[in-house]
């Protein structure tokens, strides 16, 4: 079972975007993405479409993004988000059948959606289908081996991060990435952390609402509201006391394509 993203964990995966670690990750995926004037890019699973204008001002009047998702709710939020950049084309579409043309794109990027797709091969494929040769590919997934909260009891902390794994379909992509990148002919392939560690939350700490999506997603998976009413509760003494953690994980891989 996958994470619905037109319910409530829509909203709180948005304000993540927001946070903190959300900016720090688009700046890293623009940096690496050399984009030119003129350019066309796709970002693929663009959510809420929020590295969507950045890249609008980057490729300038002349270029073209497109902003892809399945989710309708998402893109309405993209929508408005995006709606003084006539050069900002949604698709409502799944990442393995976007109907562009081959070798329309200097740039393919994508930030934390291929680890949600079962088939993640397909989406591949495709991406390598639109990319010009010579362009560029840079996703951002997540290492969920390495992502975990501390503070809580140990035994019902694993319980909560063990009902979480149901949550994607690839908990560990960035390590099956680069040969599959390879495999379709992609080089210079390279891989940097942007992995993280937070301690003390406020009001624009990613660790908040992570917290919150996983004890929302926990319920769905079986444990009771006691049990992860509880976990919070321990998550937020820990704080108190000096002894709260969470980590994560992220990785950036780029890529050209021969």
């Amino acid at each position: 079972m996958g994470i619905d993203f037109d319910s409530d964990l829509g909203k709180l995966s948005r304000l993540m975007a927001e946070s903190i670690a959300g900016t720090t990750r688009r700046n890293e995926i623009l940096n690496e993405m050399q984009i030119q004037a003129g350019d066309v890019i796709i970002d693929i699973g663009c959510g809420a479409g929020y590295l969507l204008p950045h890249l609008a001002k980057a490729v300038g009047s002349s270029g073209t993004i497109y902003g892809l998702d399945p989710s309708k709710a998402q893109l309405e939020q993209a929508s408005q988000r995006c709606s003084e950049f006539a050069i900002i084309k949604l698709i409502e579409r799944s990442a393995d059948d976007s109907e562009l043309q081959s070798d329309c794109c200097n740039s393919v990027t994508s930030t934390q959606a291929l680890e949600y797709i079962p088939d993640v091969d397909l989406a591949l494929d495709e991406i390598t289908r639109v990319l010009k040769p010579g362009g560029a590919f840079v996703n951002v997934s997540i290492l969920w081996d390495h992502f975990k909260f501390y503070g809580a009891d140990e035994k019902l902390n694993e319980k909560v991060h063990d009902a979480f794994k149901a949550h994607c379909n690839h908990q560990m992509l960035p390590m099956e990435l680069p040969g599959k990148l390879e495999r379709r002919g992609f080089r210079n392939i390279k891989d940097k952390s942007l992995a993280f560690v937070i301690t003390r939350r406020d009001g624009n700490s990613p660790a908040r609402y992570t917290e919150a999506i996983m004890a929302n997603f926990a319920l769905t998976q079986g444990m009771s509201e006691e049990e992860v009413s509880d976990w919070k509760s321990q998550l937020e003494k820990a704080e108190q006391q000096g002894r709260f953690g969470f980590s994560s994980f992220p990785v950036l891989t780029s890529a050209f394509l021969n």
